[in-house]
């Protein structure tokens, strides 16, 4: 009786039941029934508060299936769940997702592939669709979870361990794009999911470069299926969508995860999957958030100063990697963070490199290991020159300029603080590599850099310590400086046409490239012109001077003559050029012999270029004359020959020929004519000290100096009686100015060529004489204090004896 009353009451059954179960074929192999969908599509689109009773019908026939392995009505039921969500688009929709979602994490929670696979596309499916309300409670934490582990599925067979890689990505793909443009959905990109998320992605695309050895397809057709099929280009392309997708808030929690999954997998040596990974990180973000990137990798070179060099490399070469491309957008406020960090890790790869840590413990003995290190540490070095380098040459020209004033502050310069670099505990030879490094970091920072003015690309902070670096004694120092000079200098790139110390037949024919020299770069000679000079002439007598070395110096005469040349400087470089070659002969400093003749050689190259770009032909035959015969008797003191191998040396220089040498009794004549003031050629050139670290002088002088010059420069009472007219004042203002001029200039010579004891004797008897003068004014100002005692001096009896205090009698008020 019970069985017939539960078979009559079969047809009362719910019709959404009897209209899921229509869609079920006899045979699974049949498919779904396409007629029976279509009526089970108008009942839910009809009556769509019944969405929620179907989808967990469903739910509880997919579940049921799954139990006892019914894979073709599991197939079936999903079908139909895809077919509903994408015909029901309304507010009932809700509760019928999350019905679907649950089917969904139950074939995701099967071990079979196929059921993975299924319910991933079903997902994938339901994360193109998009919503007309937000949901305020769902959560995608399982989903997350669960593609996560797809995406590092270790199956035994290759094509099933790539469906379910592929499967994951495409998951987590979906699970991207269904939750970064919810505003409620922000819990995404909190760190617990993007430590699973960048991972799975990162462990997929390492694959890339075995994927990149297979070849290319054939047509484009191919391309998209192999990219749809490759978990590596597949997980390319979910990474870089989610970084478009960051915002700013987010990109520590982005890259973060980055970082660490290349320190988990050892990804830092070799690098080039973590500078390819950084590629795609800096082109996928915003331009604005760039820096927030360079900040992290800072941060993580920071956190692991202490690795291997080559790790450290590594990161330095990552971060090379991302300042070029941020360089070219926006960079931010983290330009000299990038630069501070990286000179901190240079003074310390430095300090790692000379073993000052096993310096301050026990002496240790130099191993091959320890040798091994050092070398490894330079690979560190050059990383670090190479990005502040090539960060600092993609800058913009207002940005350069401050980097080269952060970057020249940070050498140590002798007699200048130095407060970042602390060059005390690496001694002299780490000092000297340090400045070597940076120098050459600045090479690259100044090249191609172009200013109109050179008052605002040299000023007095960035002179004063390159030029004191010039006259250390070593000369790839030297050469430094001079190569970061004639990047500042040459605008018009010039050295190309100038490179290598040789007589020039025809200048002309370099078609050499020059401006009309600017109001600014005549006040910028006229106040660092005196500075520039003395240094070349220093420059030139160092005695390690080498082949190089004199071919930059001719290169920076050559180049300060086309930017920064007018007549005025004309004349002070032929009148610097005149003392090279009389240094040369009188051979004060017992210079060798090969320094001699190269100094010859190079004031030779100089006066043929510079008779040659000034254009006047008395000049140039007086120095072509020069050239012949030195090329007849004394090929020795021309570039091309001295800077041979096995050049043969005289013994010594004949001063007596004057037809070997540049005389500035010829050249004077020469220049007689308009333009040039030929009369200050009879004033020898003297090396002027105009260094902000050697023009101090003590106060005692000083005084001494404008006592001479004031006491010198007093008229005669004759002369005040003359009549005084507009002429009588203009002349006395151009002779007084010439009169002071020559004399400052004599007393100047007088205190740098006079030896130590005269100039010691004339400053002592000027301090004698002051000191007495003081003496004899203290005397008549200074009177004995009234005595005590009670004796008035009044009397005219002075008060030669002293009372002692205790005798003194003092009034009863007086006393306490």
């Amino acid at each position: 009786m019970p069985a017939g009353v539960c078979g009559c009451c079969g047809p009362l059954r719910p019709r959404y039941k009897r209209l899921v179960d229509n869609i079920f074929p006899e045979d699974p192999k049949d498919g779904l029934s396409k007629s029976d969908m279509e009526k089970l599509t108008f009942y839910a689109v009809s009556a769509p508060e019944k969405l929620d009773r179907i989808g967990a019908y469903l739910a509880e026939r997919l579940s049921r299936d799954v139990v006892r392995h019914r894979y073709g009505n599991v197939v079936i039921a999903m079908e139909a769940l895809d077919q509903l969500l994408m015909a029901c688009h309304s507010q009932s929709i809700k509760p019928f997702v999350e019905s679907f979602l649950h089917m969904v994490a139950k074939l995701l929670e099967s071990r079979e592939p196929d059921l993975q696979v299924l319910g991933t596309n079903s997902f994938v499916k339901f994360a193109n669709i998009e919503e007309d309300t937000p949901s305020y409670h769902r959560r995608y934490d399982f989903f997350v979870s669960q593609f996560s582990a797809m995406c590092h599925s270790t199956h035994e067979d290759p094509d099933t361990r790539t469906r379910i890689r592929v499967a994951g990505i495409k998951g987590l793909q979906g699970v991207v794009r269904k939750t970064v443009n919810d505003e409620l959905q922000a819990i995404i990109w909190e760190p617990q999911h993007m430590d699973k998320l960048i991972p799975s992605m990162l462990f997929n695309m390492q694959d890339s470069e075995d994927m990149d050895r297979l070849g290319h397809p054939s047509s484009p057709s191919a391309a998209v299926q192999e990219s749809e099929e490759n978990p590596a280009a597949l997980a390319e392309s979910c990474f870089r969508e989610l970084l478009g997708r960051a915002a700013y808030g987010n990109m520590n929690n982005a890259v973060r995860p980055v970082l660490v999954h290349l320190d988990n997998h050892h990804l830092w040596d070799p690098n080039e999957f973590a500078v390819s990974c950084f590629r795609i990180i800096m082109y996928s973000i915003q331009a604005q958030h760039s820096h927030h990137v360079i900040q992290q990798v800072l941060n993580h070179l920071d956190n692991h100063q202490k690795d291997t060099p080559r790790a450290r490399a590594g990161i330095v070469q990552v971060l090379l990697e991302t300042v070029a491309i941020a360089a070219k957008g926006s960079v931010g406020p983290t330009v000299l963070e990038v630069f501070n960090t990286l000179l901190k890790h240079l003074r310390l790869s430095v300090d790692f490199e000379l073993g000052a840590d096993s310096r301050r413990g026990s002496a240790i003995s130099v191993s091959s290991g320890q040798r091994g290190k050092e070398s490894e540490e330079r690979i560190v070095q050059n990383a670090i020159i190479q990005t502040i380098g090539f960060f600092g040459g993609n800058l913009p020209d207002y940005q350069r300029a401050e980097v080269m004033m952060f970057v020249m502050g940070k050498v140590p310069v002798f007699g200048t603080p130095c407060h970042t670099l602390d060059t005390v505990k690496i001694g002299h030879q780490g000092t000297k590599r340090i400045q070597t490094m940076l120098l050459s970091s600045l090479i690259m920072v100044t090249s191609g850099f172009k200013s109109k003015s050179m008052c605002t690309a040299l000023p007095s902070a960035f002179l004063d310590p390159l030029f004191s670096l010039s006259l250390m004694e070593d000369s790839e120092l030297r050469q430094l400086v001079l190569e970061i000079l004639h990047n500042i200098i040459d605008r018009h790139d010039n050295r190309a046409k100038l490179r290598g110390i040789r007589i020039i037949p025809n200048v002309a024919a370099l078609k050499i490239k020059r401006e009309k020299i600017s109001k600014q770069d005549v006040a910028f000679m006229k106040k660092h012109g005196q500075q520039l000079y003395r240094h070349i002439f220093l420059g030139c007598k160092e005695e390690d001077n080498n082949h190089k070395n004199f071919e930059l110096l001719f290169t920076t005469l050559a180049v300060m003559t086309i930017e920064l040349a007018n007549e005025e400087v004309v004349i002070d470089l032929i009148r610097l050029a005149v003392a090279l070659q009389d240094m040369s002969l009188m051979n004060e400093e017992n210079l060798p012999m090969w320094t001699r003749c190269a100094i010859m050689a190079l004031v030779a190259a100089y006066f043929n270029f510079l008779s040659q770009m000034i254009a006047n032909s008395a000049v140039c035959q007086h120095v072509s004359k020069v050239i012949e015969l030195r090329t007849l008797d004394a090929p020795y003191l021309l570039p091309e020959h001295i800077f041979r191998d096995k050049c043969p040396l005289p013994e010594c220089l004949d001063k007596e020929d004057k037809q070997l040498y540049f005389l500035t009794s010829e050249l004077s004549e020469c220049l007689s004519g308009p333009g040039y003031n030929s009369e200050r050629l009879s004033i020898p050139y003297v090396p002027q000290v105009t260094d902000r670290l050697t023009r101090r002088k003590s106060f005692v002088d000083t005084i001494s100096l404008q006592v001479d010059i004031m006491s010198n420069s007093l008229p005669d009472k004759s002369q005040l009686a003359e009549e005084i007219t507009f002429e009588t004042l203009k002349k006395a203002i151009d002779t007084t100015g010439l009169e002071e001029q020559e004399r400052r200039r004599q007393l100047m010579e007088k205190f740098q060529k006079a030896p130590f004891e005269e100039i010691a004797a004339h400053c002592e008897s000027k301090a004698n004489m002051l000191h007495d003068k003081l003496a004899q004014i203290f005397e008549l100002t200074i009177r004995p204090p009234p005595s005590p005692s009670g004796v008035n001096l009044s009397t005219g009896h002075p008060q030669h004896q002293s009372v002692p205090v205790y005798e003194m009698k003092f009034p009863d008020l007086c006393v306490y």
